[in-house]
């Protein structure tokens, strides 16, 4: 593993443990170079997974991307990282065993809107302003009274 400050090719495993969902090994590493310390993280990937833009454009999946994104719609909530992180390893899972390689993003989407709306109504909405393109206030009214008429009943 090259070392993130100095660049060095070996870095020799300090301590391993699984993270707390068991989805990854966690890792602490010193750099034989320069003797600094860094933290990776290995995971088990099913399938090498590509994203369908709505313009048509291919990118790979990115874990990180989809990460950042659910935990900017959960900023400033009371979610435990872990219930974030299960979220995120659960969507990721689900698209590698789906069978297709090409995912739409559309459908990545949904599925975290899906996750969301379980999680934290606030985080939800938040997100579903960005993936859905809210341009005025009504759009927001909209999706509140949905939620709100999908608690009553």
């Amino acid at each position: 593993m090259r070392c993130p400050f100095c660049g060095h090719e070996d870095s020799q495993v300090k301590d391993s443990r699984p993270t707390e969902d068991g989805a990854a090994i966690r890792r602490r590493r010193q750099c034989e170079g320069c003797a600094a310390r860094f933290t990776t993280f290995e995971r088990i990937q099913l399938r090498e997974l590509t994203v369908l833009k709505a313009e048509g454009r291919r990118e790979p999946f990115e874990r990180e991307k989809l990460d950042r994104s659910v935990r900017i719609a959960c900023r400033k909530r009371s979610i435990e990282p872990a219930r974030i992180e299960k979220l995120v390893s659960g969507i990721q899972r689900q698209l590698e065993t789906a069978g297709d390689g090409e995912v739409p993003s559309k459908r990545i989407g949904e599925m975290v809107m899906d996750g969301l709306k379980g999680l934290d109504t606030v985080a939800y909405i938040r997100f579903a302003s960005v993936y859905k393109d809210f341009t005025e206030a009504r759009d927001f009214e909209e999706i509140a009274g949905a939620m709100s008429e999908a608690a009553k009943g």
